[in-house]
């Protein structure tokens, strides 16, 4: 049998998916289970986006497309990040991609060479890593806290920016904690990289999902960064795998020829079906479902500190809640095996977003409906008392 390459022994696993196939396996057996689990919106696609693609696929228009995408969706998304962020984009800086899992794998092919030090927090999402390494990259977690939103700042570059460092790869806000950065805060953070010839990657897929003030992307600090974004999160598309990034014009030419190797284009019938989440009736949509995100979210905070899940940072955008568990347990991996099994509720340990917090706490999704949350919490109170 041939060997396989080292670094599939170096790839993070992600115990989220292996929590899912624990869930199926229990409801294949009749169990019903919550999950709190996978980052999945439980809207879909609206049916305006649906009819779209049909009429696309009717048309013909399943073929390739340029590598960067179709210029009207370009111009669209261009003009969305103009409007809700105030970011003025030219249209010719966003390459359409395979979902924002796409866009990382161009950004890390494009900006990192083996040996090149990425530094992360810890925690955050942990398939991040592993588009550092599929370019020969070492990821570097630097253990966050509380008190910083559980994000790099820029004491965290000057302390830990090294001679292989090259750049940051921080997202806001964050997949565990549903935390952005503070403004003031992430224009200090980019100012210390820039100083350091360096790179800023910024995960903003879950920009649109925003509970408190209206955020501005990370571009309206600096348009020298490289932004992704993503048509799964706040437009609810996950498996149509449609994406994009923002990269400043000194990159688009290679990243143009890596995209048209490595993906040819990211997929035709899904890119006309975008279009159409930009019509304002469509955008009202999205809109009331954002509101219901919140409703979850208010929900749940006061709900967990109840039962002693102590949330040491208020989500303020995406949809997750990072709880620690301390109260109840301190293994996180043992404490959401008791959830699934004998409660019925899945949720994702610490483990899966880096070592610095694993034992102590776990990430609660609230992607699904307000009354399946509410028999959660019931759930969980009866396991753990109130």
């Amino acid at each position: 049998m041939p060997r396989l390459a080292k670094r599939t022994e170096q790839v993070m696993p992600f115990y989220a998916v292996e929590l899912f196939k624990q869930a199926a396996v229990l409801n294949a057996q009749g169990r019903d289970v919550i999950s709190l689990g996978i980052g999945e919106p439980d809207f879909t696609a609206p049916p305006q986006v649906v009819e779209t693609m049909h009429r696309a696929a009717q048309a013909g228009l399943s073929g390739y497309t340029p590598p960067s995408g179709i210029s009207p969706l370009r111009d669209a998304i261009a003009h969305y990040y103009r409007q809700s962020f105030g970011a003025t984009v030219d249209p010719s800086r966003v390459v359409v991609t395979s979902g924002a899992s796409g866009a990382l794998l161009l950004a890390a092919m494009a900006l990192i060479n083996p040996g090149d030090e990425i530094l992360m927090p810890d925690p955050s999402y942990p398939a991040n890593q592993n588009f550092i390494m599929a370019a020969g990259g070492l990821p570097r977690l630097i253990p966050s806290t509380p008190e910083k939103r559980y994000q790099l700042n820029a004491d965290d570059v000057r302390a830990h920016w090294g001679p292989a460092t090259k750049g940051v790869l921080i997202a806001s806000p964050s997949n565990p904690t549903g935390a952005s950065i503070a403004r003031a805060d992430l224009q200090a953070l980019i100012a210390e990289v820039k100083r350091r010839d360096g790179f800023v990657i910024m995960d903003e897929i879950y920009l649109g999902l925003y509970y408190d003030e209206r955020p501005s992307s990370a571009l309206t600090l600096d348009d020298g960064i490289i932004v992704i974004n993503s048509f799964s999160k706040y437009f609810h598309m996950t498996g149509w795998r449609l994406g994009w990034m923002i990269v400043p014009p000194h990159m688009l030419a290679a990243v143009e020829k890596l995209a048209a190797s490595l993906a040819i284009c990211a997929p035709a019938l899904a890119q006309h079906a975008a279009l159409t989440c930009f019509d304002p009736e469509v955008m009202h949509i999205y809109e009331n479902r954002r509101l219901s995100f919140k409703q979850r979210r208010d929900y749940l905070l006061p709900e967990f500190e109840r039962l002693g899940l102590h949330v040491p940072v208020v989500p303020d955008g995406a949809f997750y809640i990072y709880a620690d568990i301390s109260r109840h347990s301190r293994d996180s991996a043992a404490f959401s095996h008791r959830l699934l099994h004998e409660a019925g509720v899945a949720a994702v340990p610490g483990m899966d977003f880096g070592p610095a917090h694993a034992a102590h706490t776990m990430r609660f999704s609230y992607a699904t409906g307000l009354d399946r949350l509410q028999e959660a919490i019931a759930r969980i109170e009866r396991l753990v008392g109130g």
